[in-house]
């Protein structure tokens, strides 16, 4: 199969179940491969973005902020443009599996074919040919040999076990609006991230727990 017939038969993927649109006011980017619409979180099927505060290898042997850059880059697709995603069920944390399209263009092909995501090969093999040709064009995650996001998330993972209160390492913060916010160990905030119980702030185990009790990701973090 071409390149160019996977890209179109990517798209053709979204008439799939029952979808959403909505104009790009209701549109918010959670990270590289995750944002919500119309109030409803969607994870990207079939892609693994780089998480937000992770880098990169460049070329020349140094560092670029890769999960920054895929939120952008995401960020830029869908600003002023009408977005329609389907329904391909639910991960375990509630979020509806989708593939997101603009103008009938596949956005998680485009993030993969920008080198902003990896295949998620453990889910889904929808999008295996479209980074072979990202991955041959050395573009964006593929100009150097990097570390893969879920690679990174378990590294992440471990490191912030370690200081945190019976092991339990995401940080419930609340925002000087007064919002719950929950910040991963690979979130860029983490680090800085501090928790004052006496405020209701508070440690999660899970991330399913953090979003049970009420609380969500921060926008583009």
């Amino acid at each position: 199969m071409t390149f160019f017939k996977v890209v179109v038969f990517a798209a053709l993927l979204v008439t799939a179940g029952a979808g959403h649109t909505s104009d790009n006011h209701q549109v918010r980017v959670v990270d590289g491969d995750t944002l919500e619409l119309g109030g409803v979180k969607y994870r990207l099927h079939g892609i693994d973005a780089p998480e937000a505060g992770q880098l990169c290898r460049t070329a020349n042997r140094g560092t670029w902020p890769c999960g920054q850059e895929a939120i952008k880059t995401l960020q830029m697709m869908v600003r002023s443009h009408a977005l329609t995603c389907d329904n391909r069920g639910y991960d375990k944390y509630g979020r509806t599996l989708a593939v997101c399209s603009i103008a009938g263009t596949d956005i998680n092909a485009a993030m993969i074919n920008k080198g902003m995501a990896w295949s998620f090969k453990r889910y889904s093999h929808d999008y295996d040919e479209i980074e072979a040709a990202a991955k041959a064009n050395l573009v964006g995650i593929w100009q150097a040999d990097t570390e893969t996001p879920w690679d990174y998330r378990a590294h992440r993972w471990q490191i912030a076990k370690q200081d945190a209160p019976a092991g339990c390492s995401i940080k419930g913060n609340i925002s000087n609006k007064g919002e719950p916010i929950y910040h991963m160990p690979w979130s860029k905030g983490y680090a800085r991230t501090r928790i004052n119980e006496k405020k209701g702030e508070r440690w999660f185990c899970t991330e399913a727990e953090a979003i049970a009790a009420g609380w969500r990701a921060p926008w583009g973090d």
